[in-house]
């Protein structure tokens, strides 16, 4: 009774082959591109299927395909063999031919041009044997189960020989899904293997992509993948020295080319002066470069690396850096910024009395500020919350200075558009907002009237917001951010009192809990989720705006303060970026600004980084990752990064000389920090005679790594003597970035 059902099954199957009433969406495509590889459809006499008869659809069923696969592990209706080694399997010669131009040319004879002969070619052996050496059982017991079933049991240990063997037979669908396979199963372990393996089966997408995750996950990759210290010196230069090489610290690449050399030393020694062309020597930290490339035997024994550490030792104390007449400095490769892998948005926001629209973009590579050319033309809007998805960022509620909106707007970073979607059933300005699983939280938030404990559910597929369960407590002015799979809330206010308790959001039991209360109460506060802890900043506490931060830890249930910010700040922007906080304008209590800081976790200490171009609090801060046209987002003229650096050096040269004639009297006595100073200095440069012969003049020497860049018109509070040290003892020193910082430098040591 079996073997009837499966004939049954079988007959039905053939009859939808012969009269051409649709393929399975695989099976047409093959069949497609092997007539566009081959003869046309209507001249090739093996052509099965009359691609002119009806068009072909999605429609053969999975039992279809089962029952065939049945009917071959059986030996039913099979009309040839397939023979590996020792083991022979038997298959069916038009199941074969379907997906493979190889099995179609064995089975039905090359270059065949008339019926006729094929005929002939498949009448003089019923039941042909193709024998391919080479191939193990395993592997072409999955190729058939794929040319039957569109699907196979792919692993990790597998993969490889069964890419080999599916492009050997010419399976472009199961070449496909092994590429796929190993693309979704990169990591910085086997990303460089994947990368050379791809290369040698010229798999141009598979080896773009292993090599895009080779750059964007750099850092990892130089501490755990052993296969990069193999490559040859050409590829391996082309790695370190690509612009997209995502890496906050240069430290680690000139790392990881000692590393390589010292894989074979004799041999790559001589490639030492090469490597350091790609490393961006001028943005190393001082110490790194001092003591581990400056003083490194490679380099010491190397004639052609001298002019490379002079000329990055002119880049970071160069004499003439701050000369009026000096010609406009260009950024020297050495110190050229790669391109950042993210951007933070910052969007909208309150100044001067009024909602703004305006948007900026942050490139941390350049620390600089871009204006973007993108307001939304719906109008502006203050005190909104904004959450990402993919590349789209989701504007919520808000206020305009007139409206409480509950409409809601989406930004399209790739195509820069704005659109609208579905508003919310409740107005929500001072509205917390997050991601969590694909959805958009809007939480609690101020109507125009009543402070809010109401939630609201985004779903994206669906367009449609949808009403979950209320928080405990009425919240306006928190913050919210996802952990662990929950949204905790912190802050607020609740109409009456500043709020210092918090809470989260199980999506599972759908419930929120409380947690410890913070130290602080805090309206208008900020937080994000660093490091498997939940970070809080800044805000109001009813008295005074505050640059206290904490962290919750959900293991111990507890908060423990972190360093101080340097500007106090509530109703700011606070996002992650090269795994470091950073806290983007607000209100300071007396005025709205524009300071940007960033919080380095390693130090526990915050660092200046370059202001916004526009002061206003009330913002949005979101990280984009992975934009494809980031570059329209970037600090453009990176050439000119030195030329803007110098001439902002020289106005707070010109304010801190204007200062000294005023407080000639009162102010800081700096002759023998100077003095002091330059005796460092020129002991550096004696230490290195055959680098920088001749005499050095010190006159307005200045470091350029860690400079205090005040804006024009205010005065540095830093000694050169403490720059100076800063500058030699930068172990913890997180201005690896090009450009980073430091501002209220009085408190360092001396």
């Amino acid at each position: 009774m079996n073997l009837n059902r499966n004939e049954n099954h079988l007959h039905s199957f053939n009859e939808s082959l012969n009269f051409g009433i649709e393929l399975s969406h695989d099976l047409s495509m093959d069949l497609m591109e092997l007539n566009a590889n081959g003869s046309h459809a209507e001249d090739n006499p093996n052509t099965v299927i009359n691609m002119s008869a009806r068009p072909l659809t999605r429609t053969v069923s999975d039992e279809a395909f089962n029952t065939l696969n049945e009917l071959r592990e059986a030996n039913l209706l099979c009309d040839a063999q397939i023979s590996v080694g020792e083991e022979a399997f038997n298959v069916h010669r038009a199941i074969m031919c379907s997906c493979s131009s190889y099995f179609r040319a064995q089975f039905t004879g090359f270059n065949t041009d008339s019926r006729e002969c094929a005929t002939r070619t498949v009448a003089t052996e019923e039941s042909p044997v193709i024998h391919i050496p080479g191939i193990s059982s395993t592997i072409m017991s999955c190729v058939i189960q794929y040319a039957y079933l569109r699907q196979t049991n792919i692993t990790e240990k597998n993969v490889h020989e069964l890419l080999i063997c599916a492009d050997y037979v010419g399976m472009v669908g199961l070449v496909n899904q092994c590429k796929d396979f190993l693309s979704s199963n990169l990591t910085p372990e086997n990303c460089v293997s994947i990368m050379g393996f791809a290369r040698f089966r010229f798999l141009e997408d598979l080896f773009q992509k292993a090599r895009t995750y080779t750059l964007t996950y750099f850092t990892e990759v130089a501490n755990r993948n052993t296969d990069i210290l193999d490559m040859n010196v050409k590829d391996f230069y082309s790695i370190i020295s690509d612009d997209e090489l995502n890496t906050r610290e240069e430290d680690i690449v000139w790392k990881l080319c000692v590393k390589w050399i010292d894989r074979n030393p004799e041999s790559r020694k001589q490639h030492v002066a090469h490597l350091m062309t790609g490393v961006r020597l001028g943005l190393m930290t001082p110490k790194c470069f001092m003591e581990g490339v400056k003083e490194h035997p490679y380099v010491i024994q190397c004639d052609a690396a001298k002019p490379l550490i002079v000329d990055t030792f002119k880049f970071m104390y160069d004499l003439d850096f701050l000369s009026p007449q000096a010609d406009e400095l260009t950024t020297p490769p050495l110190a050229m910024p790669r391109l950042p892998h993210e951007v933070i948005f910052a969007i909208g926001g309150w100044s001067g009395g009024t909602s703004k629209g305006c948007m900026e973009t942050y490139d941390t590579r350049a620390d600089r500020w871009v204006n973007i050319n993108a307001e939304d033309p719906a109008g502006p809007r203050a005190y909104h919350g904004t959450a990402v998805l993919g590349f789209e960022i989701f504007s919520i509620g808000g206020y305009d200075g007139v409206e409480y909106f509950n409409t809601c707007r989406v930004f399209d970073a790739v195509k820069k558009k704005w659109n609208e979607i579905a508003p919310m059933h409740c107005r929500r300005c001072y509205v917390s907002v997050t991601e969590l699983n694909g959805m958009i939280y809007a939480i609690g938030g101020y109507d125009g009237h009543n402070r809010l404990n109401t939630v609201e559910r985004y779903n994206p597929k669906t367009n449609q917001w949808s009403i979950i369960p209320p928080m405990n407590m009425q919240r306006s002015d928190a913050s919210a951010c996802t952990l662990n799979g929950r949204i905790y809330v912190t802050g607020g206010f609740n109409g009456q009192e500043c709020l210092d308790s918090a809470e989260f959001y199980d999506p599972i039991n759908h419930a929120w809990t409380r947690i410890a209360n913070m130290n602080h109460r805090r309206s208008g506060v900020s937080c994000v989720a660093f490091r498997g802890q939940l970070y809080v900043i800044g805000g109001f506490n009813g008295t005074a705006r505050l640059s206290t931060g904490e962290r919750f830890d959900p293991e111990t249930q507890s908060w423990q303060f972190i360093r101080e910010m340097n500007h106090s700040r509530s109703n700011f922007g606070l996002e992650i970026i090269d795994d470091m906080i950073f806290a983007i304008g607000g209100f300071n209590g007396v005025s709205t600004i524009s300071h940007t800081e960033c919080y380095v976790a390693e130090s526990d200490e915050w660092m200046e980084a370059t202001d916004m171009n526009i002061v206003r609090s009330a913002l949005s801060a979101n990280n984009v990752a992975g934009l494809p046209n980031k570059r329209d987002y970037i600090h453009k003229e990176r050439d000119r990064l030195m030329e803007e650096r110098r001439q902002r050096l020289m106005a707070t040269a010109m304010a801190r000389e204007n200062i000294s004639h005023v407080n000639n009297d009162g102010g800081m006595d700096d002759e023998d920090d100077e003095g002091e100073h330059q005796q460092l200095l020129q002991q550096q440069v004696e230490q290195m005679p055959a680098l920088a012969p001749g005499p050095a003049h010190f006159d307005g020497l200045i470091p350029r790594l860690g400079l205090d860049l005040q804006t024009p018109g205010q005065a540095s509070s830093v000694s050169n003597v403490q720059l100076n040290r800063m500058i030699e003892n930068r172990g913890l020193d997180n201005s690896r970035r090009f450009g980073m910082q430091l501002r209220n430098q009085r408190h360092l040591d001396t």
